[in-house]
């Protein structure tokens, strides 16, 4: 049987098969389902800045409320534990997770700032958890706001959690830079363990009776992919850390192509939530078959195998590209 072992992050995984995070993860049961069916790891759902913030300026607020009036007025301060919840309902959960399951169990903080994170980093070690994902979910409103402070702004962030704390911290990017190759590098010199191709941002959508602005989330499509395998096929091998795919896998095929291009796994959230974790096994059915079929021993022997590094004509990867897809179009004339 061909052997779908991989690495990611400097853990053993059984195969390339990860639950990114997402509605999925967000409880032990749906993770043990998850586990029953195969897949390698896991990724906790994210905690939010914002979550960590306002919970800290509540406090802040109440801590400071009558400060200056008598000194009765202390006994009706609230008790710090009250503004912990939501980060001790996660550090908890990582906790019973690793408790009742033998894979690997990441941590996801969402935020893009360095106040704060560290502390819940150092804690979220503490609470067992394999790695940390930075979910870097960051949108530039501002006039002000410059790529170069942005980009220094994620780089200082990894330095200074993995500073802090002794386990891999994979860092989860949007596409929307400049220049993605040299931020890889400047994350892969902060001691980046692992990259994560791409974050879907989600646009909100216009309702045209109301006059108002309403949230909207759709699942990701297979044709997703495409970008995320053009840009790990460019990283892979000029960067030390790991790559992942995340955004468009629903398939082995897809599976296959992310491990071709360069990555060590291929991460799954829309198809899991559309087809549920008994999924997980077709996919891992579906990958053996193909391999057996074209003589594959291992997931290892095809890594990197159409990264730019390998093929023939590099172009592809490159502008010339573009003039080749172009005109690679054939207008078809409709027949009246």
């Amino acid at each position: 049987m061909a052997d779908l072992g991989t690495t990611y992050l400097g853990l053993r995984l059984k195969n390339p098969l990860v639950a990114s995070s997402s509605p999925m993860t967000e409880s032990l049961e749906k993770i043990q389902r998850l586990e029953d069916a195969s897949v390698a790891a896991v990724v906790l759902p994210s905690i939010f800045e914002e979550q960590l913030t306002l919970e800290l300026e509540a406090l802040d607020r109440d801590l400071h409320r009558g400060g200056e009036s008598f000194a009765e007025s202390l006994s009706y301060f609230p008790a710090y534990e009250d503004y912990r919840q939501g980060q001790d309902v996660y550090l908890a959960q990582i906790q019973r997770a690793k408790a009742a399951c033998s894979i690997p169990v990441l941590a996801s903080l969402n935020g893009a700032t360095v106040r704060g994170w560290v502390r819940f980093a150092k804690e979220i070690e503490q609470a067992g958890a394999d790695a940390i994902e930075l979910n870097t979910y960051s949108l530039a409103t501002g006039f002000t706001d410059t790529s170069a402070m942005i980009e220094k702004g994620i780089v200082q962030l990894v330095r200074q959690v993995k500073e802090a704390t002794g386990i891999p911290v994979a860092v989860k990017l949007s596409p929307q830079y400049t220049s993605i190759p040299h931020l890889a590098m400047e994350l892969d010199r902060a001691g980046a363990d692992g990259l994560v191709l791409f974050n879907r941002f989600y646009q909100p959508d216009f309702d045209i009776e109301s006059l108002d602005v309403v949230p909207k989330l759709t699942l990701s499509r297979p044709e997703e992919l495409l970008l995320r395998l053009h840009w790990v096929a460019i990283l892979y091998g000029d960067v030390r850390a790991d790559l992942a795919v995340t955004g468009g896998v629903h398939s082995a095929e897809d599976v296959l192509k992310s491990v071709m291009a360069g990555a060590q796994i291929g991460m799954m959230a829309s198809a899991l939530l559309a087809k549920g974790a008994p999924y997980v096994k077709t996919v891992l059915d579906d990958l053996v078959r193909w391999m057996e079929e074209h003589e594959y021993v291992s997931i290892q022997q095809m890594r990197g195998s159409l990264s730019r590094r390998a093929v023939p004509d590099p172009s592809a990867f490159e502008r010339g590209n573009y003039i080749k897809t172009l005109s690679s179009y054939t207008m078809r004339q409709t027949v009246l």
